[in-house]
């Protein structure tokens, strides 16, 4: 009966403190993405993301999220096949672990690095090439970012490198990996 009194003390005082060092992220912004692919010119343009994400701690910290994003991308004529845009969107789960460089959870302003991994959940696309089936789902991607907090705001600049290529068959165009740029502004609480 002791351990059991002194486990469960353990997880209330735990679990105070991880919610005590909680900061609620909700966020909008703009990416663009640009991909490798041989055969294929295309260029970047820009999409955008919204949803949150939730930091757990004081000056080290764990901060999962879940954002709605679209990425989108011009291609160039090849042979007969036109200009076109290409777009897919989709949720991306992003898991990051952050320092507060300057600063912490708690103060007025401060500057923090992260990185991490993230997971895209293909839902739809929007191109006259390119269709759900065509394109890789989940994509992985690995990132690192800065961050700017002042008061209840946030700013954070992130770059992506995917790990997975966009298209599942390769065979007749191979559009490659995505590079990512993002920036996302929001409150935190």
């Amino acid at each position: 009966m002791k351990k059991f009194l002194l486990s469960l003390a353990v997880i209330a005082f735990v679990g105070s403190q991880a919610f005590a060092q909680t900061q609620v992220k909700p966020g909008v912004g703009v990416n663009t993405t640009n991909i490798t692919g041989d055969g294929l010119d295309a260029t970047g343009q820009f999409g955008w993301q919204i949803g949150a994400s939730v930091a757990f701690g004081e000056k080290l910290y764990f901060e999962p999220g879940l954002f709605y994003q679209t990425n989108s991308f011009e291609v160039q004529p090849v042979g007969n096949m036109p200009v076109t845009d290409a777009r897919y969107n989709g949720i991306r789960i992003p898991v990051a672990v952050g320092l507060d460089v300057l600063g912490n959870a708690d103060s007025f302003a401060g500057l923090r690095v992260f990185g991490g991994g993230s997971a895209l959940l293909v839902t739809g696309t929007n191109s006259d090439f390119l269709d759900k089936d065509m394109v890789e789902s989940p994509q992985w991607g690995v990132f690192a970012g800065v961050g700017l907090d002042i008061a209840l705001f946030y700013l954070d600049w992130t770059y992506q490198w995917s790990l997975s290529n966009v298209q599942t068959d390769i065979d007749q165009i191979d559009l490659g990996k995505t590079r990512g740029i993002f920036w996302t502004a929001g409150l935190r609480f």
